[in-house]
């Protein structure tokens, strides 16, 4: 059943419908380049570096072509840096002019006036400009030097052209949840909207998760902040495992990994999750027979997730319905069991399994550069070190590596 079909049967509830999946998702992220001129530490995907076996041209409109067929309403295109891709404005112009609308996300690097002023003069696009700071020092704290200034930069590009709403992409962290007022300021200085989304523990953010997540007294002020402004403030149903704090936010409030939504990778690997790059929620690829319409509608991986859950461990909490356990990705990735509650449960129900022994998966592909470059955060703060991605030289390596420092 495709989303437009859904208004046609009343007496059921939504969410029900997108439990069991659609014929096509709603929209999907499509990270069209793993190459990236900056390297957040809290980066999905490990960006960096190119990866050579990127779809071309003439594959990635091809892909658009199905899901013009489909009928998909727009792509999430991310990456990486979209917008260093050759022929990135091509591809926009492509899927706009057949149907498929476009969000794409940047760190504003190639946002120039003439940028702007094209973006302006294009219909069904939207432009989301990622700030993990409301000030220099915090943004530039995580997302590397320079990287504050460019952001606004863009930002007053689109404005002076005429783009109307631009979205301002907030992932929120311990360092800047103090700083919602002021990220809704600086949207609102630019004719734009706040976009929130959660930190998940993967690519990258796996390493910083303990340093960046929030806890307990944040994840209330976070809550109480987004009761106060949900009608202003996009969340991109980030954030249901909050619901225990006082009821739904606004939104779906549903995991819809594989039922409504999925990520196409540069390579055109299928995954069910936009923030799962992992093997175990490989799907299958657009280049093998029956393209992506094949991999979405008959894959083993899909099928199992449109499966009714009995909610395992959750199932007898009474906030279940509207918390839902809380994220695939985020589960997965600190090692806690897939059908057990969130990491960041907040009635604490996760504390013993995180104090326990956990299998936490190794990472997925990385296309993180060999070597800091100028523009990497700094971040002061000793960070965990995984034995499968050593010091980019001898002095890169800590002397405390392995000492684990006490609290007094």
């Amino acid at each position: 059943m495709t989303a437009t079909a859904l208004r046609d049967q009343p007496g059921t509830r939504l969410v029900d419908h997108f439990e069991r999946g659609l014929e096509a998702p709603i929209c999907l992220t499509w990270e069209l380049t793993y190459a990236c001129n900056l390297s957040c530490a809290h980066c999905l995907s490990s960006s960096g570096r190119r990866d050579p076996r990127e779809l071309t041209t003439e594959q990635c409109e091809a892909v658009i072509d199905e899901l013009e067929r489909m009928g998909v309403f727009y792509v999430n295109i991310g990456g990486g840096e979209p917008t260093v891709r050759p022929d990135f404005w091509h591809l926009v112009d492509y899927a706009v002019a057949h149907h498929v609308g476009v969000k794409f996300s940047t760190n504003g690097v190639r946002i120039d006036e003439a940028a702007a002023r094209r973006l302006a003069g294009t219909d069904y696009v939207d432009v989301q400009v990622s700030l993990d700071g409301a000030t220099a020092e915090v943004n530039d704290y995580i997302r590397g030097p320079g990287s504050y200034a460019t952001a606004l930069r863009a930002l007053e590009n689109l404005q002076r052209a005429g783009f109307r709403d631009a979205k301002v992409s907030v992932v929120v962290t311990r360092q800047n949840v103090g700083q919602l007022d002021e990220f809704k300021a600086i949207a609102d200085r630019y004719g734009a909207t706040l976009r929130l989304t959660r930190l998940r523990p993967s690519g990258r953010g796996a390493d910083v998760w303990d340093e960046l997540h929030l806890v307990e007294d944040q994840q209330q002020r976070l809550y109480d902040w987004l009761v106060a402004h949900g009608s202003e403030v996009l969340t991109g149903d980030s954030f249901f495992h909050l619901a225990p704090l006082g009821g739904a936010l606004p939104g779906l409030n549903l995991c819809g990994a594989g039922r409504v939504v999925c990520l196409i990778d540069p390579v055109g690997d299928v995954y069910a999750c936009p923030f799962a790059i992992h093997e175990e929620f490989l799907a299958g690829n657009v280049l093998a027979p029956g393209g992506f319409a094949g991999v979405w509608r008959d894959s083993a991986l899909f099928t199992e997730l449109r499966r009714p859950s009995s909610g395992g461990a959750c199932s007898s909490c009474p906030f279940f319905d509207s918390c839902r356990g809380g994220c695939m990705a985020a589960k997965f990735f600190t090692g806690l069991p897939m059908d057990g509650p969130d990491p960041e449960c907040v009635l604490g129900n996760s504390e013993g399994a995180l104090q326990g022994e956990r299998s936490i998966p190794a990472p997925g592909q990385d296309h993180s550069r060999p070597f800091a470059t100028r523009t990497e955060p700094v971040l002061v703060q000793l960070l965990r070190r995984r034995p499968d991605r050593p010091p980019t030289s001898p002095c890169a390596e800590s002397p405390l590596a392995g000492f684990a420092p006490t609290v007094p």
